[in-house]
């Protein structure tokens, strides 16, 4: 039987992982008190083979029962009960903006606010996240993104990655996004933008993307950076790293830095890793 006990903070799409697994086959139940796993784990293995596989979501809101989830799962070790976790997460802001957005408050939060409630989540579940096999963070992730991760997981087989690479192309004029943890600036280059006829299209139709792409120091640029990614990102992997936002820059977002970031992103993702791309100020005058 497969078991997976799904955990994380609250915000960071367990309602939809639950769907997902739900259509890859898993039999799903949310808010699972912990110390009724063992007895329903028991109910299907009798269920002579109708149930194969169950999806546990247990977290935060089983208040002061969460703590007896460790001793089953300690038990399940003792008695050799294969079983393993799932834990979603998200930075703090995308978790802020999503409670905004629902408005809803935070469980852990005794005022309303969303942060307070946040860090105190992450240190309580900091054990449970320890232990977890899967690691998805859900901030760079929509819905369909995040199912598409689990079916990779639970029915492709796939050699899972825990690590999401965002490759994110904007305007320093509009400001270098907060999240960034690489920030390239291709300001250097020949800019389309004073091509009449490429001024008001962008880096992601074939005649700018072959504008940039026709002269020497982009083709030098960009394999520089390929090989400094292939260099960086596994050494970030062993970190234990669960995003990398590579944010690439021109002057306005439009031409150069969108067609370089839809490069380097195929480039990443041909090495299997979970990659998503966007291109925050193109559509900016």
């Amino acid at each position: 039987m497969k078991i997976v006990i799904i955990s994380g903070m609250s915000g960071a799409g367990k309602s939809s992982a639950i769907k997902a697994m739900e259509d890859a086959g898993f039999y799903c139940i949310d808010n699972m008190p912990p110390t009724l796993i063992p007895k329903f784990v028991e109910i299907c293995n009798q269920s002579k083979g109708e149930i194969e596989k169950i999806g546990l979501v247990v977290d935060m809101r089983s208040g002061a029962m969460f703590g007896e989830l460790f001793s089953v799962l300690d038990k399940f070790d003792n008695k050799k009960i294969a079983y393993d976790v799932l834990f979603l997460e998200a930075n703090d802001q995308v978790l802020i903006s999503r409670y905004k957005q629902t408005r809803r408050s935070h469980p852990l939060s005794s005022d309303g606010g969303a942060i307070e409630g946040i860090t105190k989540e992450r240190e309580l579940l900091s054990a449970l996240r320890r232990k977890a096999k899967y690691i998805i963070d859900t901030s760079s992730l929509n819905t369909l993104q995040l199912k598409e991760e689990i079916n990779k997981i639970f029915l492709q087989g796939e050699k899972y990655k825990s690590m999401v690479i965002k490759v994110e192309s904007f305007g320093f004029k509009h400001g270098i996004p907060n999240d960034a943890d690489l920030v390239f600036d291709v300001r250097f280059l020949p800019n389309p933008f004073y091509i009449p006829e490429l001024k008001y299209k962008t880096g992601m139709t074939t005649e700018v993307s072959e504008y940039v792409f026709s002269f020497e120091q982009t083709k030098v640029f960009t394999e520089k950076l390929e090989e400094m990614l292939s260099f960086l990102l596994p050494h970030y992997m062993e970190e234990g790293k669960t995003e990398l936002v590579v944010a690439i820059g021109c002057t306005g977002g439009k031409h150069r830095s969108v067609a370089i970031a839809e490069k380097i992103y195929k480039y990443i993702e041909a090495f299997e890793y979970r990659t998503v791309i966007k291109h925050r100020d193109y559509l900016k005058e």
